[in-house]
C-alpha cells in the first residue's frame, strides 16, 4: 500500500465512532427488536465452522488471517444468537453501522495483521498503520447479514498488497472451508466458464433498488437464470471457478475496495475480468468513501455486454 496515500487519506487505527448501543445482554430487547421479530431470533447457530482447506501455498499472513477469521465465527456463533449478532454496536469507517459479529471477527484479524507486522485496511477499523510496505486488506466477514442470521452464505476475503499492489488472495467460504487462492500474473488450477454473451448466462445481481430497479430487470430478462446471494466477495469466486458466469452492481454504487479487492486478484488469474460498470479505475484505496459498481465476468466480451446493457438509456415510459 502506498504509505504517502494512506497519510494523505488521514485513516487512523481508531477508524470507528461508537453508536452507543449497549452491548448484547445488557438490552436484550433491542436486539431483538433489531432481528425484525423473526422467529429463532434468541438461539444459537448450532452448526460448526470448518477450518478453512487452504492450499499449502498460500502466505503465512493470509493463512493465520483466514483461520483467524473461522475460528472467531465460530467461537461468535456459540456464544451469541442470532439477535445477538446482528446487534448494531458502532459506526464502521466505512460509515455503515458495525454489527457485533464484524467487530468480533475483524478484532481476531486485526490481531494476526499485529503479530506479523503488516499494515491492514478493513471496512470496519478502517486502515492501521503498522510502519509496514505491506498491507492486508481484508472482507473480515463479507456477507454479514447472512452470517448473523444463519444464512450459510458468507465469507472471508483477504489481499497482500505491496506499495499498493495487489500480489495474492484468499477467499474463505465461511460455512464450509472451501477455498479459492492466486498470486497475481499466475494462472488458477479453476477457470471461468469462458462465456462471451449475456443472453442466456447464468448471472448473480445484487438486489435491485429504486433507481437501479429497472436497470436490473434488462440485465435479469436477458440472463438464463438469476441468483441474488448477498455475499459479492463469494460470487465473485463463483465466477472464478466457473460456477457462475458473472456478478454484477447494476449501478447502485454500493461497493467498497474490501468487496473487490480479493476478486481483481483471483478472477483474473482464472481468465475473468472484474471492472467498474461506470468505467471508474479499480484501486486499492483506502480512502473508504470511494464506491464502485462491481462487474466480475467470465470474460471481457461479457463484462462489455453488461457494462452496456447497464449504462443503456431507459426507453419504458
Amino acid at each position: 500500500m502506498n504509505r504517502s496515500i494512506v497519510n494523505e487519506s488521514g485513516r487512523q487505527e481508531s477508524g470507528r465512532q461508537e453508536s452507543g448501543t449497549a452491548e448484547p445482554g445488557t438490552e436484550r430487547s433491542g436486539a431483538e427488536r433489531r432481528s425484525g421479530g423473526r422467529a429463532g431470533g434468541s438461539a444459537l447457530i448450532d452448526w460448526p465452522i470448518p477450518e478453512p482447506a487452504l492450499p499449502a501455498a498460500v502466505h503465512p499472513v493470509l493463512a493465520d488471517a483466514a483461520r483467524a477469521a473461522s475460528a472467531a465465527y465460530g467461537a461468535a456463533r456459540r456464544r451469541h444468537t442470532r439477535a445477538e449478532l446482528g446487534t448494531e454496536v458502532a459506526m464502521g469507517a466505512d460509515g455503515t453501522p458495525t454489527m457485533l459479529l464484524d467487530r468480533l471477527v475483524e478484532e481476531a484479524v486485526a490481531d494476526v495483521a499485529h503479530r506479523h507486522g503488516v499494515n491492514l485496511l478493513s471496512e470496519e477499523a478502517g486502515f492501521v498503520d503498522n510502519s509496514s510496505a505491506v498491507t492486508m486488506v481484508v472482507d473480515p466477514v463479507d456477507g454479514s447479514s447472512n452470517a448473523a442470521t444463519g444464512v450459510p452464505l458468507s465469507c472471508f476475503a483477504g489481499v497482500l498488497a505491496i506499495d499498493g499492489v495487489g500480489t495474492e488472495a484468499v477467499t474463505t467460504w465461511l460455512d464450509t472451508g472451501r477455498a479459492w487462492h492466486a498470486v497475481a500474473g499466475t494462472p488458477t488450477p479453476f477457470r471461468t466458464t469462458g462465456r462471451t454473451s449475456l443472453t442466456g448466462a447464468e448471472v448473480c445481481l445484487l438486489r435491485p433498488r429504486p433507481e437501479t430497479v429497472r436497470t436490473w430487470q434488462r440485465v435479469a430478462l436477458r440472463a438464463g437464470r438469476v441468483r441474488v446471494l448477498s455475499t459479492t466477495c463469494l460470487e465473485a469466486v463463483l465466477v472464478a471457478e466457473g460456477s457462475i458466469d458473472a456478478f454484477a452492481d447494476v449501478g447502485a454504487g454500493v461497493h467498497r475496495i474490501m468487496d473487490l479487492a480479493a476478486a481483481m486478484v483471483i478472477v483474473p488469474a482464472a481468465g475473468g475480468v472484474v471492472v467498474d460498470a461506470l468505467g471508474r479505475p479499480l484501486e486499492l484505496n483506502p480512502d473508504l468513501s470511494l464506491r464502485w459498481s462491481g462487474i466480475v465476468a467470465a470474460t471481457e466480451e461479457l463484462a462489455g455486454e453488461l457494462i452496456d446493457e447497464i449504462g443503456a438509456a431507459d426507453t419504458t415510459d
